[in-house]
């Protein structure tokens, strides 16, 4: 497998998991609030990203492209805490735990509220968002050889 081929294949897959967000988010018409439009912002920066990279190798696109994917990454953190964050929030309010919740073991509340047992915010969604940002800086890493390149001058 040559090495364009994988850049190409990661930068595909990041492709497919900014529609992938984008259909989501649509699905849960998740625009309510001006926190909930920080995921859009993060689809375009990255879809920005996917077509700097496209057929390019210049190495001013590839640092921008890095650079989108590295806010996107960072937006993806603050939505899973966000996320859990929300969901923490709302144990209290579950009724299997109402009454006992602030008795439960501060791990215990954190791990409910990260597996969703409590709450309704899923912290796997923004999640997804990073891992198409890092399927995007792997994709910039691996760069075209020089003998690449003379075989494409050459019209091969």
């Amino acid at each position: 497998m040559s090495e364009t081929f994988i850049r190409h294949a990661l930068t595909a897959l990041t492709a497919i998991g900014v529609f992938g967000a984008a259909f989501e988010l649509a699905a849960e018409q998740h625009w309510q609030t001006t926190e909930q439009m920080i995921p859009w912002g993060a689809i375009v920066l990255l879809g920005m990203a996917v077509l700097l990279l496209l057929g390019n190798d210049s190495p001013r696109l590839v640092a921008a492209a890095r650079l989108l994917a590295l806010v996107v990454l960072l937006a993806s953190v603050f939505g899973v805490y966000a996320h859990v964050a929300a969901n923490y929030d709302a144990g209290p309010l579950d009724q299997r735990y109402s009454a006992t919740w602030d008795i439960l073991p501060v791990v215990t509340r954190w791990w409910y509220a990260l597996t969703k047992v409590v709450g309704p915010a899923p912290p796997l969604a923004p999640g997804m968002l990073g891992q198409s940002a890092l399927l995007l800086l792997l994709a910039t890493r691996i760069r075209r050889k020089p003998a690449e390149d003379a075989t494409r001058g050459q019209g091969s």
